[in-house]
């Protein structure tokens, strides 16, 4: 997790991104790319692809290297190496092809509003990079003073197809010292016995060496509110969850988010592609 990426659109909650992100890098001496995307309108997007320098893009150009470089001044940012990138493209496209290009190993974005994984997951480009991603997304909604990640939430149903980003999730907890709590939520709809969700971890697990994780199993309502209440109850810092690249985290959440999940969850969310 050493090649972060950023993308920021100048707003106070990608700001609130960069500063995980410095964070992140200064515990893993990592780099991060800062990346500011311009969506032109057609016509100048034309004059662009035609080799063409007129007035209004060498304007634009100019004003996002003038305010990526004030970015790059910021005292949080100061020891990291900190590459700055101007791009024509839409958000969702630049964001995907450059991580591409330049071997990321994690992006970091930000997000508004108070409605929780609403802003995050639905009809966002922040959406569209969480589902088609090849590398963990993880998503920051609040100013970030202090981003410790002690309390870890996965929360999985533990299949084998889960091993490959696990693997990733790992990292995480690695370059935090983290505590891992893996949980299992059992509802109505989704019930195991306690023995039955206990062999389907302990199988799961074998292949790790891990030395600091407990295993739970919680039950409530739906897997939404499990998730949530459990983080609750551990008070998380962050929850990971793996999510499929053609139906976003419908592959989790049985084919839906519900409105418990998105209205009540704030906490920093990662996301790992299957």
């Amino acid at each position: 997790m050493k090649r972060i990426l950023v993308p920021t659109d100048f707003s106070t909650h990608a700001e609130n991104a960069l500063k995980a992100a410095a964070i992140i890098a200064k515990k893993n001496k990592g780099e991060i790319f800062l990346l500011h995307l311009l969506e032109l309108p057609n016509q100048m997007n034309d004059a662009i692809v035609n080799g063409s320098s007129i007035p209004e893009v060498m304007l634009f150009i100019k004003k996002a290297n003038e305010t990526l470089q004030k970015i790059k001044e910021q005292p949080y940012l100061n020891g990291i190496s900190v590459i700055a990138s101007v791009q024509f493209e839409k958000a969702f496209n630049g964001i995907l092809s450059f991580n591409k290009k330049n071997k990321i190993d994690l992006i970091v974005m930000g997000s508004h509003g108070t409605s929780g994984i609403e802003e995050i997951l639905i009809g966002s480009n922040t959406e569209k990079v969480v589902r088609l991603s090849d590398v963990p997304v993880l998503v920051i909604k609040h100013d970030v003073k202090e981003l410790k990640f002690k309390n870890f939430v996965f929360a999985s149903d533990f299949s084998k197809e889960i091993e490959k980003p696990f693997r990733k999730m790992i990292e995480i907890v690695k370059i935090f010292d983290a505590d891992l709590f893996l949980v299992m939520i059992c509802t109505p709809n989704s019930f195991k016995t306690t023995l039955a969700a206990e062999k389907v971890m302990g199988a799961f697990m074998a292949d790790f060496d891990l030395p600091n994780y407990s295993s739970h199993l919680f039950n409530d309502a739906n897997i939404e509110s499990g998730i949530i209440n459990f983080s609750k109850t551990i008070d998380a810092d962050l929850i990971g969850l793996c999510t499929h690249g053609r139906t976003g985290l419908a592959h989790f959440f049985n084919g839906s988010i519900s409105e418990d999940l998105v209205n009540h969850t704030t906490r920093p969310v990662i996301t790992f592609r299957i």
